[in-house]
């Protein structure tokens, strides 16, 4: 991203829980390899028909949401809906995981950490939001 869009962010109004700057890479590193793993092993298991589409497709949209975030976020510096692409990553996590608990528990399990940080980012987004009207 532009530097100008992250001292945009910078500038922004933010609650005082909010986590320093630095944080977010690593964080979203390691949470990075926890997606790469996890919505891999579903995705080889659709394509060997070990899975309905049904189970793909809320993966699917999780990536597409989680993708279109930061260029919502820091390229439109659009709040508003920024905010709703990060409810509808929240949305499609959650879906995906009730979608694969009876084929792969192993997949919810791993996920914890990622659906865990996702539930903080979205209050934290709606929180900024809202303190930025």
């Amino acid at each position: 991203m532009q530097r100008e869009a992250y001292a945009w962010y910078a500038e922004l109004s933010k609650p005082l829980w909010a986590p320093e700057a630095w944080l977010f890479g690593p964080v979203w590193a390691v949470l990075y390899v926890i997606i790469a793993v996890s919505f891999g092993y579903v995705l080889v298991q659709y394509l060997r028909g070990s899975l309905p589409v049904q189970v793909l497709v809320p993966f699917v949209l999780n990536l597409l949401f989680n993708l279109l975030f930061s260029p919502v976020q820091f390229g439109l510096e659009n709040l508003e809906l920024a905010t709703l692409v990060i409810v509808l990553v929240l949305g499609t996590l959650i879906w995906a995981q009730v979608a694969i608990w009876r084929y792969a528990r192993w997949v919810v399990l791993v996920n914890i950490p990622y659906l865990l940080w996702v539930s903080f980012a979205t209050v934290l987004q709606v929180t900024i939001m809202v303190m930025n009207w």
